[in-house]
């Protein structure tokens, strides 16, 4: 028989590690390479490492070819190597904290179309919960072969990224078969996922740009690509403290569902899933552009291989090339686009800072990159310029006030016609009090958070090994 979950940090300790218990924070860190899948390392579910400081980088000129600091969060040394980690560790422990789940009675089921999957996956093991995941069956090797590692099964569904519909018709068929004991934990409209971006991931970019001194200080433009469009709650945050700031997502140019209706499919692993998410606030969104696909490929070759760093030292510095060579995945580079052709739309400055995310890293890409043609000193230099130097912002289409209807009442036809929401839910969301009031729930969720530790505290120290 399972022991009562085991819970880990609050959202403020996500967001600042140091108010972690300093035992139990000491331990979690040396567990990340003792044991990567002991429950202690929801405990460095974290921006930030030991030393306080945020995982970052900044990325100027003479690589991006803008006057604008491109400034990079990076996931990869986060548990699972992905951000995603973060949502579903929050809409895990949501759900467990108010009793919607009990791993005696439920099993886990993760709708998912790469990184929340896996870290769906190795969350709910680490928790005490049984679990399956559901993926499209183009998605990476390496994604299907860690969701087993981390103990949970996987079904695979036909298609690639944009696939989500035979995603929802798979967790609609397990639903109805075992009602009783099958709960989904959907990324597409879990505010917990919304929740954990706004509050840890935007006041991270606030607190980098500040404690590092970057540029001038502030934030220009926050620049995300969307799938379940969590992780573009972060500029929610940021407007609040900077409300000059422009939030821009991206969509690859093969399914334009935000900027033209469109659909397609694409090969940027965890954007562009073919809808528009209950969780994204459309109308706090000031554009939308669009990213081909094998641009992010190829520059992730330039960057990820040897040829392609040798002709990238040539440019730039070489110490950088090295940091940055492993931190990088395809929608981490398609992210750099997104802010390359935010700040030429915009014409941002020397001295301005455009945030984005690398939500994971060349670990998880390895297959897909041995499909790509072999990389030469002159193709790498080719790339990078037409890519990066040269890139225009063609496909960028503004958030006015028709464009933010247009993307929120396409919610309309996923959410209202197939998922079960009401029409009034779908109305409310256009007033920007609903998104406060979803961001402020934060602090009563940390609440029962720590009344639920300290209720089961002397089980969770067991299980911790504390």
């Amino acid at each position: 028989m399972k022991r009562v979950p085991v819970i880990g940090p609050t959202y403020e300790e996500m967001l600042h590690p140091w108010k972690i218990d300093a035992e139990i924070r000491k331990k979690a860190y040396e567990m990340r390479t003792v044991d990567h899948l002991h429950p202690l390392n929801l405990y460095n579910i974290t921006w930030r490492g030991i030393d306080d400081q945020v995982k970052y980088f900044v990325l100027t000129k003479e690589f991006t070819g803008v006057d604008a600091n491109i400034v990079v969060l990076y996931a990869k040394d986060m548990p699972s190597g992905s951000h995603k980690v973060g949502p579903t560790y929050s809409v895990l422990t949501e759900m467990t904290v108010t009793h919607q789940v009990d791993p005696l009675v439920h099993r886990l089921v993760w709708p998912s179309t790469g990184n929340y999957g896996v870290g769906g996956a190795w969350v709910s093991n680490r928790m005490n919960y049984n679990s399956l995941v559901i993926l499209p069956e183009e998605m990476s090797t390496e994604r299907f072969n860690l969701i087993e590692e981390y103990g949970s099964k996987v079904i695979a569904t036909p298609g690639c990224e944009s696939n989500v519909k035979e995603i929802y018709d798979k967790t609609h068929e397990l639903r109805a078969e075992d009602p009783e004991h099958i709960r989904i934990l959907n990324q597409f409209d879990a505010m917990a996922n919304y929740r954990f971006h706004e509050y840890v991931t935007g006041n991270t970019m606030v607190e980098t740009v500040r404690e590092n001194a970057i540029g001038n200080g502030e934030i220009a433009a926050v620049a995300l690509t969307v799938g379940s469009a969590g992780t573009i709650a972060a500029g929610d945050r940021v407007k609040k403290v900077f409300p000059h700031a422009k939030v821009v997502a991206g969509e690859p140019i093969q399914c334009p569902t935000l900027s033209l209706n469109g659909y397609g499919g694409h090969d940027i692993q965890g954007i562009g899933d073919k809808h528009v998410t209950w969780i994204h606030n459309t109308y706090n969104t000031d554009g939308v552009v669009q990213i081909d696909d094998m641009d992010c490929k190829r520059m992730l070759k330039v960057i990820t291989t040897e040829e392609g760093q040798a002709y990238l030292k040539t440019i730039m510095d070489p110490e950088t090339v090295d940091f940055i060579k492993d931190k990088l995945g395809i929608s981490g580079v398609a992210n750099i686009i997104a802010g390359i052709k935010t700040a030429k739309y915009y014409n941002l400055k020397e001295g301005e800072n455009v945030l984005v995310v690398a939500t994971d890293a060349i670990d998880r890409y390895h297959s897909v990159m041995a499909q790509q043609k072999t990389l030469d000193f002159e193709t790498a230099r080719a790339y990078h310029e037409r890519i990066f130097l040269f890139q225009e912002p063609s496909y960028f289409f503004e958030g006015d006030q028709l464009n933010r209807a247009r993307w929120h009442n396409l919610k309309y036809y996923t959410w209202v016609e197939q998922q079960g929401k009401t029409v009034e839910e779908l109305n409310a969301q256009k007033d920007q009090s609903y998104w406060l009031e979803e961001a402020e729930k934060v602090s009563e969720i940390d609440r029962l958070i720590e009344a639920y530790r300290q209720k089961h505290a002397a089980e969770l120290k067991e299980m911790m090994g504390l």
